[in-house]
């Protein structure tokens, strides 16, 4: 095989921090190492660098122990790590189909609104998803009358940034949102009869929000947990499914988001706490089906999608369901729990697919 170069397009933030390697949960070690493998070249790109009408763009480089600023041909494959909300870069991205360069993932942020609405167009994934629509007053009404625990979560948002928990007890129903002024702290505030308080009012106008049945997860100590399944397409182009770990959420917490105080843990070891050695291997042997249909489904829908994470929750009695879809799955999760050769592999699935597109596409 011949070298190749191949993509890795960043935010621009990221990509200022690559000649201190100060890159956050990117690991550029990584990519290097499984790119090296697969006799391609890692060129780390930032959007607004890319000149479609030259075909060139600025990029770095290992070189000489370091990492180096270039100007090059533009790569024919692009793993896209970046994620847009303005329309500029979308554009660009846009003019880098009409070169035919392969970008994949090219859309990393789909809203969970489109995904439900996609995913519920399928029998046996809409028996995986917990109930839920878009924010609404009739809507919220009809939740609150057919459900006594419920989230509510931004159509577009990442990291658990947002999510808030309507909950009914003896005593009425509470609401539990983030704090403002400290970090991994939860508010609870009781309720007037049904009534929400202005300011949320004031967010759930300002931006589309989903309400959803809250799923019962299982929980371990008093904390519930839910799966981050990767599932990515490799060298046969073929999806499959990496790796998994299990989330469990901080105390007094309801999401298990890592970034908002979660822990990572090997999946066997965390149900082992709390099932048979018989019962977990079914659990894992569903959700790896359920994973692997849902991407598989997606891909149908979606354009060139090839590097996926899915939260999926698992009840005490072992039911499982669909909690969301992540395009940029953070993989540092599996460094925290301790699995250090996923953690490579969930890097070096991708460069694969890369290769793969090398190999099979003009």
């Amino acid at each position: 095989m011949s070298y190749n170069y191949v993509g890795i397009l960043l935010n621009a933030a990221m990509y200022r921090g690559i000649p201190r390697l100060k890159t956050r949960e990117e690991s550029l070690s990584n990519y290097q190492e499984a790119a090296a493998e697969l006799d391609l070249i890692p060129c780390f790109i930032k959007i607004g660098d890319v000149d479609i009408r030259t075909g060139r763009t600025a990029a770095f480089i290992y070189r000489n122990h370091q990492y180096e600023q270039v100007s090059m041909p533009i790569p024919r494959v692009i793993h896209n790590r970046a994620i847009y909300s303005e329309a500029g870069p979308r554009h660009r991205i846009g003019g880098l189909l009409s070169r035919q360069v392969a970008v994949f993932n090219m859309n990393n942020r789909y809203g969970k609104d489109e995904i439900h609405k996609l995913l519920s167009a399928d029998p046996y994934l809409r028996s995986c998803l917990p109930d839920t629509a878009l924010f609404s007053p009739a809507n919220l009404k009809h939740f609150m009358e057919n459900h006594n625990d419920l989230i509510l979560k931004p159509c577009r948002g990442s990291v658990g940034k947002g999510v808030m928990r309507l909950h009914q007890d003896g005593a009425g129903w509470s609401l539990t949102f983030p704090s403002h002024s400290r970090k991994n702290t939860w508010i609870s505030q009781k309720l007037r009869g049904r009534e929400l308080p202005g300011p949320l009012k004031q967010q759930l106008r300002r931006y589309p929000y989903l309400i959803q049945q809250r799923i019962p997860l299982a929980e371990v100590q008093g904390r519930p947990f839910d799966l981050r399944v990767t599932v990515q397409r490799g060298l046969t182009g073929e999806w499959g499914i990496t790796g998994m770990f299990a989330k469990k959420s901080a105390a007094g917490a309801f999401i298990s988001n890592l970034a908002g105080g979660g822990s990572a843990y090997p999946v066997p070891s965390v149900l082992a706490e709390i099932m048979s050695p018989h019962e977990s291997a079914v659990v894992i042997a569903q959700v790896e089906h359920l994973a692997l249909t849902t991407v598989r489904y997606l891909s149908r829908h979606l354009p060139l999608l090839a590097d996926l994470g899915l939260d999926i929750g698992v009840t005490a009695d072992g039911r499982i369901y669909f909690i969301e879809c992540n395009g940029r799955d953070q993989r540092y999760g599996f460094k925290k729990a301790g699995m250090m050769e996923t953690w490579k592999a969930s890097y070096r699935e991708p460069m694969a697919f890369a290769r793969y597109l090398y190999n099979h596409t003009r």
